[in-house]
């Protein structure tokens, strides 16, 4: 019998739980929870916000998931990892002893050291289900919304309170929207979906200085708002494995086992650094899907198993006020580039005959085939490159071709 424990309640935690179980059903699994709340998925806040889903339907699993599979859930935030005694202490002074140990910590927001932010008195974070409460308490119809980001999290805020606010205005030292997934054609076609639905705009500039309700600009603008909502950016939180000596870069570096540099301890997901195959480096793959099978990968693993996990690529799926956006692996300068204009955008960029990333705008449907193409590093000698960037089909292939993916089927 094995003592698990995972530090963390996210996607990454859920995965390491089932992998564990798929494997042995009998050890005991403990979960440490900073947030005190039933596993949830933390896309949906934007659409709680919308009031397009409660908080029942935002589960990430059902109510019994954690008595179903026999797991300990301990509300606490760790703040000691001992690699050499094996115990974990929490705040309270609690200590939680361990054989195997999964570090499924995520990030935390990076928020600049900006001159006067303690002056701001409804100022917020919007990454966690408890900032999106938070936030809702504050707002009004009459207020004034200032965000600093405009990436992903930054606009989904912005999309969930649209309609619940006076006005909402995104500042961002970035020249675009989304720019670290979308180039400025394509960035530009989705702020400009976003201005429609009212919400303005300050690319190229950033707040410096607050002063109780006035943004300075680095232009030198003033802006005057009601609540503040931060979401410059995130990192990855390594703290407490860098307590137990395991190699920190970016994140919590792992072998394709998710073992770290410190036998015994694992991580998973957000907080963590692994292999980018779209590009052959190392980088944090901080995307839902890529946490869980990061999760059970490890959890397997931490059972006894010898399971290493290849093929993990950035991607992106996601919507504006019903336009929506997916994106996948990477976008080199030296790339061939494949694009169709029929009904939005879709972009294909092709090195070496493999695909290797690809934006679409508007129909997103099938778009999860492109991503298997850059995932298994299919050779496209035989694909009709005209039809694949209109339509993401395995028919643009030679009967050959579509045998050996399909197992003999065509």
């Amino acid at each position: 019998m094995s003592e698990y424990l995972i530090i963390g309640n996210g996607t990454a935690a859920v995965g390491c739980i089932e992998g564990i179980r798929s494997r042995d059903s009998e050890s005991s699994i403990t979960v440490i929870s900073a947030e005190e709340h039933h596993v949830y998925s933390r896309p949906l806040i934007s659409y709680y916000l919308e009031g397009k889903t409660d908080l029942e339907r935002m589960l990430y699993r059902p109510r019994d998931f954690y008595e179903k599979n026999g797991v300990r859930l301990v509300f606490g935030r760790a703040v000691k990892l001992d690699a050499k005694k094996r115990t974990v202490t929490l705040a309270d002074k609690q200590r939680l002893s361990f054989d195997r140990l999964c570090i499924c910590t995520g990030s935390s927001p990076f928020v600049p050291p900006f001159d006067g932010l303690e002056t701001v008195e409804k100022r917020f974070s919007f990454m966690t289900l408890d900032d999106s409460l938070a936030l809702e308490k504050a707002l009004s119809p009459e207020s004034r919304v200032l965000i600093v980001g405009a990436g992903l999290i930054g606009l989904k805020c912005a999309e969930g309170i649209a309609g619940r606010v006076g006005s909402i205005t995104v500042c961002d030292l970035a020249d675009r929207v989304l720019s670290s997934i979308l180039d400025s054609e394509c960035a530009a076609v989705m702020q400009a979906h976003l201005e429609k639905q009212g919400i303005g705009f300050m690319l190229g500039d950033t707040a410096v200085r607050f002063d109780k309700n006035t943004a300075y600009m680095k232009s030198g603008a003033e802006v005057g708002f009601d609540i503040l909502v931060l979401a410059v950016g995130v990192r990855a939180e390594t703290s407490l494995a860098a307590q137990a000596g395991c190699e920190v870069n970016r994140g919590i570096l792992i072998d394709d086992k998710m073992q770290t540099t410190v036998p015994g301890i694992f991580a998973a997901g957000d907080c963590s650094e692994g292999f980018d195959s779209s590009t052959g480096s190392r980088r944090v793959l901080a995307i839902l899907p890529n946490a869980y099978m990061q999760g059970r990968n490890a959890g397997m693993n931490m059972a006894g198993g010898d399971s290493a996990l290849e093929g993990l690529i950035p991607m992106n799926s996601i919507g504006f006020f019903g336009l929506h956006c997916a994106t996948a692996g990477a976008y080199p300068e030296d790339a061939e580039v494949f694009e169709d204009r029929t009904e939005g955008i879709r972009r294909l960029y092709v090195k070496d005959g493999i695909l290797c990333g690809f934006i679409v705008i508007g129909d997103v449907n099938k778009a999860g085939i492109y991503t298997s193409l850059i995932r298994e590093k299919t050779p496209l000698d035989d694909a009709d490159m005209d039809k694949l960037k209109k339509f993401p089909s395995l028919a643009v292939f030679l009967p050959e071709t579509r045998r050996k993916k399909l197992g003999g089927v065509v």
